[in-house]
C-alpha cells in the first residue's frame, strides 16, 4: 500500500510477524512471532521516571556529551547505558516503551472479556474475550498441533493441475496465507473517486530480494539458515529428513527465482512506474499460465474489469514459471506458504521453530516474548476496532483528542507560512501546493464509525481457525469494495498503534489513540515538549503530502503532476542534497543508510520538525514559561524530538532495517534534521565546525 508512515518497522518493535490478522490489502513481508519477557520486568523496563512538569525524560540525557558534536547521545546517552534490549527483543527505544504501556492497559482489559463468557455474540467484549481466550488456551492449541490447517494440507496434496492450483491459490490468500504475488482492491492512484483490483510481486519468506541475491558473508549465513528452517518446518508437519531437506532446497529454487523478478525498494517507490493499468481481458491473455479468470472467480473479484499491475515483469517470469517448474514443487512451496504463515498460532513446536530463524537468526532476539503478548497483538489485528472501542474508552479523552486536534491545525498553520515563503518555488506552484494543504482530512485518535465485524465467527474452539476466519472476513471485505464508493472513513490502523501514517489517495494524516500518549503527546506536558514529540510527528505526516513520492499526488489523491517544470527541477535538486546528506551515514561495518529508501522520511522529518518549531514559537507568543530545569524552550523543544528516537538495537535487526526500511536509524532521524537547522544551533551554542552544523550550502530545507 503507498502509506507514509511514522514508523514502518513496526514488526521489529513490538514483536508482530507474519500471520497476525491484518487486512488483506496490506503489503506482507515475512516474519515471525518474535515475543518479550516476563510481563513484570518490561513494564518496569518501560516506566522510565518522568518529570510530569514538563515531560522530559532528564535522567535519559548524558551531559558529558557536547550536544553541538552528537545531539543524539547528549539528549540519549544515560538511556541508552541503562537500557539494555530485553532478551525477547531485536530492539529496544521509546516507541517500544509506550507499547509496553498501552500492552497493560489492553492486557487488563482482554482478561476482563476473556473472563466472561457471556457477552453477546458479535458485541466487542465478545469478539475480543473470546478470541483472547482461545489464543491463551495453551493446552488447547498444543493438544491440536497442526490440525487446524490439515484440511488446507489436503486441499494442497489433491492438486491435479494448474487450475487447481490457481483454486488453492485463491483459497489461501483468503485465509492471509502468503506466497505467489500480492493481491487486493485500493483507490486507483490516477483516479481516487474508484477502488481498482491491484496486483504485484511477492511470494518471497526472507524480508527482501537482497537476502536471496547479495553474496556477502551475512546473506549467505542467514541463506544456509533458511534452509535448514525449511527442512525443520517440513519435518514437523510429517516429512522424513530427506524429503525435507528436498523440499526445502525446492522452496529456496522458486524462491530465488522469484526474487531475481522481483524490483528493489528503491525502484518501487516510483509510483508511476509501478502504476500498469490494463484490462483483466489482456492481463490474461499475457499471463495464461495464471488462469487469471479463475483466480479472480475463486476470491470473489469476477466483476473486476481492470487491473493496475504493480511489476509487468514479475508476472511475466511468474507466467513462464508456472509453465516449466513441475507441479509438484508448487505444491511443495504452497504447503511451505500455509505452514510458515500460520506457525505462530500452532503448536509450540512450530511457534518456537518460527521464531528461532526469524526471531534469532533475522533480527538477534534471545527468547520468546510472553503468550500473553504476543495473542494480544494479534487480537488487535484480527479484530482491532472491537479492541480499539473498549482502548479509548480506558486511555483517550476527548480533552486529550481536542487538544491533539488544536496542535494538528496550528502544525498546518506554520506549513501554510512555511509555503507561502519559499523563496525556491513560483506562485502558480504555491497555489497548488496551498490547495492541497487545504484539502488534507486529519483522523484523530479512533474512527467515528466503527467496524461492526459482522458476520466474523469468533469463538472458543481453535485459536487458528479464528486467525484464519479473520482473516477471510479482511479479505472478502477488501475484495467486496470493487465498484463500490470509496469509505473516507475506513482507517489502516487500530487505535491503540503506537504509529501515525500519511494516505496520498485520501489526502489524509491519521494519528491513533495509541501514539497520542507520553512521551510523544501529554495535554498537561509543557508546549515546548509537546510540539518537539507529537507536534514533529504531525509535521512529518503533513509533509509526507509533499515528499518526493506525496509530491507526486494532487490534492484529490490522484497521481498527476502539478509543478511548473522550472519548480520541480529545484525541488528534485534539494530532494537529492537530502539524499546525498544520509548516504553519508554509516550504520555497520561498512554498511551505509540508503539516501534513496529513505528520502521520503528523512524529507518528512527535516519538514515536519522545521514546521513544528515555527508552530511552537506562535504558541510562545501566548505562554512563554521561560527555562524549565535550566533549559530553554526552544532546547527542551530539541530534546524532545531527540528522545523519541532513543533506540538500542541488535546487529541482525539493524542490517535487515538498512535492506528494507524506508527510515533512517534513530540517531540520523535525530541528527539529521537538526544538523541542517539554524535555530538548533542557536539554541546549543553550535558554531561553524562542530559536528552538528552543516556548511551552509550543503544544509537542506525544503519546507
Amino acid at each position: 500500500m503507498k502509506r507514509s508512515h511514522l514508523l514502518s518497522y513496526s514488526a521489529l518493535l513490538s514483536g508482530l510477524m507474519l500471520g497476525s490478522c491484518s487486512s488483506s490489502s496490506s503489503t506482507t513481508n515475512a516474519g515471525a512471532d518474535t515475543a518479550a519477557q516476563t510481563a513484570e520486568a518490561t513494564t518496569a523496563a518501560a516506566a522510565p521516571a518522568m518529570n510530569m512538569g514538563h515531560g522530559l525524560e532528564l535522567a535519559n540525557m548524558d551531559t558529558t556529551v557536547d550536544p553541538c558534536q552528537n545531539f543524539y547521545l547528549y539528549a540519549n546517552g544515560g538511556w541508552i547505558k541503562n537500557n539494555p534490549i530485553p532478551a525477547s527483543e531485536s530492539l529496544w527505544g521509546s516507541f517500544n516503551e509506550l507499547t509496553e504501556r498501552n500492552n497493560t492497559v489492553l492486557r487488563s482489559l482482554l482478561t476482563q472479556a476473556a473472563s466472561n463468557d457471556a457477552a453477546a455474540k458479535g458485541t466487542p467484549a465478545q469478539l475480543v474475550g473470546d478470541f483472547y481466550a482461545a489464543g491463551m488456551d495453551s493446552a488447547a492449541v498444543n493438544a491440536a498441533g497442526y490440525t487446524p490447517i490439515k484440511n488446507e494440507l489436503s486441499e494442497i496434496a489433491a492438486i491435479k493441475n494448474t487450475t487447481d492450483l490457481v483454486k488453492t491459490v485463491a483459497d489461501l490468500k483468503a485465509k492471509g496465507v502468503s506466497g505467489f504475488f500480492s493481491m487486493y482492491v485500493a483507490q486507483d492512484d490516477k483516479n481516487s473517486t474508484q477502488y481498482a483490483l491491484q496486483a504485484g510481486q511477492g511470494g518471497l519468506s526472507l524480508p527482501d530480494r537482497d537476502y536471496y541475491l547479495k553474496e556477502d558473508e551475512r546473506s549467505q549465513k542467514v541463506r544456509t539458515e533458511y534452509k535448514t528452517h525449511l527442512q525443520n518446518m517440513f519435518q514437523l508437519i510429517g516429512d522424513d529428513a530427506a524429503t525435507a531437506q528436498k523440499k526445502a532446497q525446492t522452496v529456496m529454487n522458486i524462491e530465488m527465482k522469484l526474487a531475481k523478478a522481483s524490483k528493489a525498494r528503491v525502484d518501487l517507490r516510483d509510483p508511476y512506474a509501478n502504476y500498469n493499468k490494463t484490462t483483466v481481458q489482456e492481463f490474461a491473455k499475457q499471463n495464461p499460465n495464471l488462469k487469471v479468470t479463475q483466480l479472480l472467480t475463486s476470491v470473489g473479484a469476477q466483476t473486476a474489469k481492470d487491473v493496475i499491475i504493480g511489476q509487468p515483469a514479475f508476472f511475466k517470469e511468474l507466467n513462464g514459471m508456472l509453465k516449466s517448474i513441475p507441479l509438484s514443487d508448487w505444491k511443495t512451496y504452497a504447503q511451505w506458504h500455509l505452514v510458515s504463515s500460520m506457525a505462530p498460532y500452532l503448536s509450540d513446536n512450530f511457534v518456537q521453530e518460527n521464531f528461532n530463524f526469524y526471531g534469532k537468526v533475522l533480527r538477534g532476539a534471545k527468547e520468546m516474548q510472553p503468550r500473553w503478548k504476543r495473542v494480544l497483538r494479534t487480537t488487535d489485528g484480527a479484530v482491532g476496532e472491537a479492541l480499539g472501542q473498549l482502548y479509548v474508552k480506558e486511555n483517550f479523552s476527548p480533552e486529550a483528542k481536542q487538544k491533539a486536534l488544536e496542535m494538528v491545525h496550528n502544525i498546518q498553520d506554520s506549513f501554510r507560512e512555511h509555503v507561502k515563503g519559499l523563496d525556491w518555488m513560483s506562485e502558480e506552484t504555491k497555489q497548488r501546493a496551498l490547495a492541497k494543504l487545504e484539502a488534507f482530512a486529519v483522523k484523530i485518535g479512533y474512527p467515528d464509525k466503527w467496524e461492526a465485524y459482522e458476520g466474523l465467527d469468533i469463538n472458543r474452539n481453535s485459536y487458528a481457525e479464528n486467525v484464519m476466519r479473520a482473516n477471510q472476513f479482511d479479505f472478502r471485505k477488501n475484495i467486496n469494495k470493487i465498484g463500490q464508493p470509496i469509505d473516507r472513513t475506513e482507517w489502516g490502523m487500530t487505535p491503540p498503534t503506537v504509529n501515525a501514517y500519511y494516505n496520498p489517495s485520501m489526502n489524509e494524516i491519521v494519528f491513533p489513540a495509541g501514539i497520542l500518549q507520553p512521551p510523544f503527546f501529554d495535554p498537561k506536558a509543557d508546549d515546548a515538549v509537546n510540539y518537539g514529540g507529537m507536534g514533529a510527528v504531525i509535521g512529518h505526516e503533513l509533509t509526507h503530502g509533499f515528499d518526493d513520492q506525496g509530491a507526486q499526488y494532487d490534492p484529490q489523491g490522484n497521481l498527476k503532476d502539478w509543478w511548473t517544470k522550472e519548480d520541480k527541477e529545484k525541488f528534485t535538486a534539494r530532494a537529492n542534497a537530502v539524499a546525498n546528506q544520509y548516504d553519508q551515514y554509516t550504520v555497520l561495518d561498512n554498511v551505509h543508510v540508503n539516501g534513496k529508501l529513505t528520502l521520503g522520511e528523512n524529507m518528512a522529518d527535516i519538514g515536519g520538525l522545521n514546521i513544528a518549531y515555527t508552530a511552537l514559537q506562535k504558541a510562545l507568543q501566548n505562554n512563554n514559561p521561560g527555562k524549565i530545569a535550566g533549559l530553554t524552550p526552544e532546547q527542551r523543544f530539541f530534546l524532545a524530538w531527540a528522545q523519541i528516537w532513543r533506540t538500542n538495537i541488535r546487529d541482525e535487526a539493524q542490517n535487515q532495517l538498512v535492506l528494507t526500511d524506508p527510515h533512517s536509524p534513530g540517531q540520523f532521524r535525530t541528527n539529521g534534521p537538526v544538523s541542517n537547522m539554524p535555530e538548533f544551533y542557536k539554541a546549543f551554542n553550535c558554531d561553524e565546525g562542530d559536528n552538528m552544523v552543516r556548511n551552509n550550502e550543503n544544509r537542506a530545507k525544503i519546507w
